[in-house]
């Protein structure tokens, strides 16, 4: 599974915690975006965050970055207290067994390792730039021709 996080959506997180009936104390939340995360399952929340924290739900991406479902990590935002830094999506991307290796061996995506500053320091609108970059790629030099070198 995956979660995209470069398409944001018309809502915002206040909204979000109006609908799911949580006090927000924090002012930041009024500013932060909500992405649409995938096709799948698109009610359900999804929690990119740093530090990672005691979640009740939490997946650890890297040794800074988790990624939570649990709504007490969204009860922590809206008070302002930790994460800190935090991305929410709403849906996720699915593959079929081997599917998303075949993708990656046909060149249909590019990847590099997880960081911080990548995904909370970077706009979303310059991740993927940032991100092929950090790969050494030139985006410049890309071309909608795809083949093996």
């Amino acid at each position: 599974m995956g979660v995209a996080i470069n398409k944001p959506l018309d809502i915002g997180l206040a909204d979000i915690f109006q609908q799911i009936d949580i006090n927000v104390e924090n002012s930041k939340v009024s500013q932060q975006f909500v992405f649409h995360g995938g096709p799948v399952q698109q009610e359900r929340g999804f929690i990119l965050h740093s530090p990672l924290g005691k979640w009740q739900s939490s997946l650890h991406v890297t040794d800074e970055i988790a990624i939570t479902t649990s709504q007490d990590v969204l009860n922590s935002i809206a008070q302002g207290n930790e994460p800190q830094q935090s991305i929410i999506a709403l849906g996720y991307a699915g593959w079929g067994a081997g599917q998303l290796e075949k993708e990656i061996l046909d060149n249909s995506w590019l990847h590099c390792p997880a960081s911080s500053e990548l995904l909370f320091d970077t706009p979303f609108d310059l991740q993927w730039k940032s991100a092929v970059a950090s790969i050494g790629i030139d985006v410049a030099q890309l071309s909608s021709t795809v083949g093996h070198a």
